[in-house]
């Protein structure tokens, strides 16, 4: 069978085939301490799942609009118009089948043959991968410790041509949990208007911050950038509905339009039942997510000082999401041979930083219960002593 050339051109997710054969050993009765998956170990909270059984309940099962339920739609918009300053309305609003396929229709709508996006490194590892298949280009920007692992604006302005069309930008960030501080954005945000190109804003993790850290949408810091800005976001981390598949996309009525026109060829509509879940979400109490963070913050510092103190492996402290990016450089291992034999030997799962980009370095996601935190650094730190 001769398979189109475009699937060659990207490479299988390296996150769930890691996650799925640390499943697989768990399966066949081995203790395994996965820190591969970034998915919150809490269970959805009750009012949510409440919500979706009643919308099953009242026969909410049939197909929907294509765009997303006008009541969801409703909700988004007035979250981001009091959470974020931006001034969106339902009709700049297309409720996706997760965050990821909110990124992947921008890129089917907006991205063809000849255009560039900029992505820095490390990155999400599905970026470039969908940057490919809608026929561009990804133009690649290393950054390092030094920096935060975060583009500097003077780099964002080096790397852009006459190509360049997008700039994709996330924070708090996957893999390194670090996030941009005002006054970064506003540098940002400067050379995309000065240079007349666009940014979608990758938030997803926007409500998982820590020692004081502050969520900025670039698109609130004025006009002319919220003109430029599309922005990209779903239940998925804040609320634990990582199998509800519910996202969404903001940004100018032309491009949502586009989008919505290839969700009605591709997946129709989103799950109806789901969408009242994600209604419930917005529309009450934030309690649930407040509790989850905490209990994140209290693992970030374990694992954080657990890893600053084995020999040969050292990370900056993230101030967002659930990740720990862990430079392993002096174990003389490059990432994928660091975590294959870290798994076969210890039964501990990571995902290995080339993934993201960065060969150095192994992503640790902390979204697990604090017993295996413990005992995963016992394991790692056994592992990293044994090469020396």
């Amino acid at each position: 069978m001769q398979l189109a050339a475009r699937v060659g051109q990207v490479s299988p997710s390296l996150t769930l085939a890691i996650s799925a054969k640390a499943k697989a050993m768990k399966a066949d009765g081995l203790d395994v301490c996965s820190f591969s998956a970034g998915e919150p170990d809490f269970d959805t909270p009750a009012h949510i799942k409440a919500a979706a059984k009643q919308a099953l309940d009242q026969g909410k099962t049939k197909y929907g609009p294509a765009a997303g339920e006008p009541k969801l739609r409703q909700a988004i918009a007035n979250k981001l118009r009091q959470d974020n300053g931006l001034e969106y309305q339902p009709e700049n609003i297309i409720v996706t089948n997760g965050g990821k396929h909110s990124l992947f229709g921008l890129m089917q709508a907006l991205i063809e043959p000849g255009d560039d996006v900029i992505i820095p490194a490390p990155y999400w590892l599905s970026y470039p991968e969908m940057v490919k298949l809608a026929g561009g280009t990804p133009i690649i920007v290393q950054t390092d410790a030094s920096t935060g692992y975060k583009i500097t604006s003077e780099q964002l302005q080096a790397a852009i041509t006459p190509q360049t069309k997008l700039f994709i930008l996330n924070s708090p960030s996957n893999p390194t949990g670090m996030v941009y501080t005002p006054e970064e954005l506003k540098a940002l945000a400067q050379v995309i208007v000065e240079r007349d190109i666009l940014v979608v804003s990758d938030e997803i993790y926007e409500k998982i911050l820590y020692d004081g850290a502050q969520h900025l949408s670039i698109g609130a810091i004025g006009s002319d950038i919220f003109q430029r800005t599309i922005t990209s976001n779903g239940f998925a981390k804040a609320y634990s509905m990582t199998g509800w598949r519910v996202g969404y996309l903001a940004g100018a009525v032309d491009l949502i339009k586009a989008v919505t026109t290839i969700q009605s060829h591709s997946t129709s509509n989103v799950c109806t039942f789901a969408q009242y879940g994600a209604i419930a979400a917005l529309e009450n109490p934030q309690d649930c997510v407040e509790e989850m963070r905490l209990a994140f913050a209290k693992r970030r510092q374990v694992i954080y000082e657990r890893l600053n103190n084995i020999s040969g492996i050292r990370c900056s402290q993230p101030n967002g999401a659930f990740y720990v990016f862990a430079d392993i450089s002096k174990t003389g291992l490059q990432s994928l041979e660091f975590c294959n034999r870290l798994l076969e030997a210890e039964k501990v799962a990571t995902v290995p930083g080339i993934a993201f980009g960065v060969d150095n370095c192994i992503r640790l996601s902390y979204a697990t219960d604090m017993p295996s935190i413990e005992k995963g650094m016992d394991r790692l730190e056994k592992f990293v002593r044994q090469l020396s």
